[in-house]
């Protein structure tokens, strides 16, 4: 008997009778297959009709999905045309999924980052210190758009970061010197304000360039964070311990001694929603605790001297 293209299914898997998966499912499904064996390294993959026939859900939500585990190294060549490939080399090739394990910032944030983008309407929250990892991570999807690849119709970032009015708890002398003190203020001052600029100015740029709808605020906090939050979609957060170690670093020829914090070397810990109940309900009150901070005790902030 020969079966119909319509009801044929893909991997010898029939198709789902139940209501309509999101693109973010659809690219759980084919990571697991991956990370599993099912799909080998160098294999080609279905087509995206067969994909979207299988899943039931349009194509353009298929290059969604595509496109997030090309974010990741696990594809390659995604695009409207030939079928993708499985990464040849998945051995050295870091599985930045939701399910990986903790990765350091510098490594994981990128990729998600990157995977964020490929939604039409990007939301980002951030909690951070200086935004240095945000700003280079940032660098991906800005990448990816300009090649064509990602094309979100709307972008918005927002940013939590240390007023420049209160004493931080890092970076901060070892010693009692009031002007060392002073020193590592205004060297954290010029980074959280350069950092800002850069990632306001990379962003507003898609307006011009691709007529992006794109808005980015900047709240200043009360407190040094301890920890840092990016929250992705509302669907997903990131989260890091700021880990307080002594250091040195070079200030107009003079070598100083502090304490900080290399927020790019912090181990990233991802919480999806929908994954499973405690990683629900983290991205929830997580989305919940910086809404809070955001509306009450955070105040203006201007990225200047």
């Amino acid at each position: 008997m020969v079966v119909e293209p319509k009801h044929a299914s893909v991997n010898g898997r029939k198709r789902s009778q139940r209501p309509q998966k999101s693109h973010r499912e659809v690219a759980d499904e084919l990571r697991a297959r991956i990370t599993s064996g099912e799909l080998r390294p160098g294999q080609r993959m279905p087509t995206q009709a067969k994909l979207a026939d299988e899943f039931g859900i349009e194509r353009g939500a298929v290059r969604q999905a595509l496109r997030i585990l090309q974010s990741e190294h696990l594809l390659t060549n995604v695009s409207k045309g030939a079928p993708a490939t499985v990464a040849p080399d998945l051995g050295r090739t870091a599985l930045t999924g939701p399910g990986a394990p903790p990765q350091s910032t510098m490594v994981a944030l990128a990729p998600r980052i990157a995977a964020a983008f490929a939604a039409p309407h990007v939301e980002i929250d951030a909690l951070c210190l200086t935004s240095v990892s945000l700003t280079l991570a940032i660098g991906e999807p800005l990448r990816q758009i300009h090649v064509g690849q990602l094309n979100p119709a709307k972008v918005d970032v927002r940013v939590l970061l240390p007023s420049r009015d209160i004493p931080l708890a890092f970076p901060t002398p070892v010693g009692d010197s009031a002007d060392d003190d002073a020193q590592l203020r205004r060297r954290w001052l010029a980074q959280r304000n350069a950092q800002g600029q850069v990632l306001r100015h990379n962003l507003l740029a898609l307006r011009a360039t691709h007529g992006i709808d794109v808005q980015v605020s900047f709240r200043a906090l009360p407190f040094t964070p301890p920890v840092k939050l990016y929250l992705l979609n509302g669907a997903e957060a990131l989260f890091a311990y700021y880990t307080v170690a002594r250091s040195e670093v070079e200030i107009d020829h003079r070598h100083l001694e502090m304490y900080d914090a290399p927020g790019i070397q912090s181990m990233l810990f991802a919480f999806e929603q929908g994954a499973a109940l405690r990683d629900t309900t983290f991205v929830e009150q997580s989305h919940v605790w910086f809404n809070a901070l955001w509306e009450t005790i955070s105040s203006e902030l201007v990225l200047t001297s």
